[in-house]
């Protein structure tokens, strides 16, 4: 093996490498910061690999009892629960922003054990970070799936009393909350409240039975 000007032996640049190796996989942690946008996004994508890893063997119920305290730790909810429905959270009364924020919560977290429920060798990678208005942040990531597969997976963030938290992801550029402020404003000023909760519901049950 041609060795490089400056590499002693081949064990030595084995070294180097493995030192190359450990520098990229710490580019996710950006300063160690345990409550930096990053890691809440690194804790959160673990938790997902965890998921697909234990895949049938956990279970839908298993998934979710993993995935619950990772999504709560990660995402504002509450706030994106009353962002989809904008102006018309207030015309709510109190019991019905409850019912809504707790399904939509529900929702959420099914969403995910049903999304992550396999594992072939999938792996997820920090591509970078940017400065939003508002004091916001965005995460860019993507998941790896094979050697010409990749699924880009962009966080919004915004610093709450908690700490930093998710407040919307953009799955390959499709914003997910664009896509449910449509689908449940429409359902809502059409068919009323009840409508909007049984629809939620039913997407909660699919989840369940795939």
């Amino acid at each position: 093996m041609r060795i490089l000007p400056g590499i002693k032996s081949a064990s030595h640049l084995c070294m180097i490498g493995m030192m190359m190796l450990v520098s990229m996989q710490a580019s996710w942690a950006q300063k160690a910061d345990p409550g930096s946008p990053e890691q809440v996004v690194r804790r959160l994508q673990d938790s997902l690999t965890e998921a697909m890893r234990g895949g049938s063997k956990l279970g839908f119920r298993g998934r979710i009892d993993l995935l619950t305290p990772a999504v709560i730790r990660s995402h504002d909810l509450d706030f994106i629960a009353r962002t989809t429905l904008g102006n018309l959270w207030s015309k709510l009364s109190t019991d019905q922003q409850i019912i809504f924020t707790d399904t939509f919560r529900q929702l959420s977290i099914s969403s995910y054990a049903d999304w992550f429920k396999s594992h072939e060798g999938e792996s997820f990678e920090f591509v970078e970070r940017q400065a939003m208005p508002k004091e916001q942040v965005l995460i860019r990531s993507r998941m790896v799936q094979g050697k010409d597969e990749v699924a880009r997976f962009d966080y919004v963030m915004r610093e709450t009393k908690d700490g930093w938290r998710i407040i919307n992801i953009m799955a390959d550029g499709v914003s997910d909350l664009a896509l449910k402020r449509v689908e449940y404003r429409s359902i809502l000023e059409r068919d009323g409240f009840p409508a909007l909760i049984d629809m939620l519901k039913k997407k909660i049950a699919t989840a369940e039975q795939s």
